[in-house]
């Protein structure tokens, strides 16, 4: 069975720590991202399934289940039943219990699918997706201890520390990845699967697809997004150090702190430079893409 980071799938996982923001268990982030079998980039997937699977005869499977549906209805939400008994090794009718399970608890809900989703004739598939309060036992137990920190900050050093404070975080998330040097569409893609990767290791679930002539990072949980409502100087820096590794005008598309499902940043691949000082994002590029038929550069779809 395979090892990540010295953890066997169906063991209980250590915290995950966002950086700056994060000391223990403060600052409402307590981890979940990295529950049993749960995966950081898409070639997990397998690891992922094979934990729920093999986990069955085992007491507890209930929750360790669910909470690997609940993984999937925050990364690739919204999303059918049927692609998450495929993902996960289950029955349909188990799927199912489980979703209306959470349903009934108001952590999830169900929509029809858009018609150019559907595949083939019949009833559109029901597509599922986390609530507001689904995210929110995903861990915010210290937001207003964040805030009033921060708020502090900038009593003490105004509008500059806090940017200057939230720009610190973003790099330290990001430390060890080196900027593209040589700007082709390969290696632009790669360095946004590195960034994130880096950010799933701070608790954001990140991943990325290709669409249209560009590539999105999608960052499916925010375990700051409350605090980032009031702070937007912490969804800018992020944006600042996406451009400063990558080379290139990016644009933030959509985030969680404004009631978006992901925060989704589009990475051109063909390189636009940026002019000195310029903090604009080019207008043409295309409106985030929801999760649903659409194929990650690992040939995954996310159905």
């Amino acid at each position: 069975m395979p090892v990540r980071n010295g953890i066997r799938p169906g063991s209980v996982s250590p915290q995950v720590r966002a950086p700056l923001l994060d000391f223990g268990n403060e600052f409402r982030h307590t981890g979940v991202v990295k529950t049993v079998g749960l995966r950081k980039s898409d070639e997990r997937t397998g690891r992922r399934a094979g934990a729920a699977s093999s986990a069955a005869p085992a007491a507890g499977t209930e929750g360790h289940t669910r909470a690997a549906i609940v993984q999937l209805l925050l990364e690739e939400g919204p999303i059918t039943a049927t692609a998450i008994g495929t993902k996960l090794g289950l029955a349909p009718a188990g799927v199912r219990r489980h979703l209306d399970a959470l349903i009934d608890s108001g952590q999830a809900r169900a929509g029809r699918s858009a018609p150019w989703q559907q595949k083939g004739r019949g009833r559109p598939a029901k597509q599922y997706q986390l609530t507001a309060a689904g995210r929110g036992t995903l861990g915010h137990a210290y937001d207003d201890l964040a805030g009033a920190a921060i708020r502090q900050l900038g009593e003490i050093g105004g509008q500059q520390a806090i940017t200057e404070f939230a720009r610190k975080r973003a790099r330290t998330i990001v430390a060890g990845i080196e900027p593209v040097t040589e700007h082709t569409p390969e290696r632009t893609a790669a360095k946004a699967d590195e960034i994130a990767d880096a950010f799933t290791d701070a608790g954001f679930a990140a991943t990325t697809r290709k669409v249209g002539a560009g590539v999105q990072i999608c960052q499916h949980h925010c375990p700051v997004s409350h605090v980032a409502e009031e702070f937007p100087q912490l969804c800018q820096a992020e944006l600042e150090a996406f451009r400063e590794l990558l080379g290139t005008h990016v644009q933030r598309l959509a985030t969680i702190a404004n009631g978006d499902c992901a925060c989704t940043t589009h990475v051109p691949l063909l390189t636009l430079p940026i002019a000195a000082g310029d903090r604009s994002t080019t207008s043409s590029l295309p409106a985030a893409q929801p999760a649903a038929d659409r194929t990650n550069d690992s040939g995954r779809s996310a159905e």
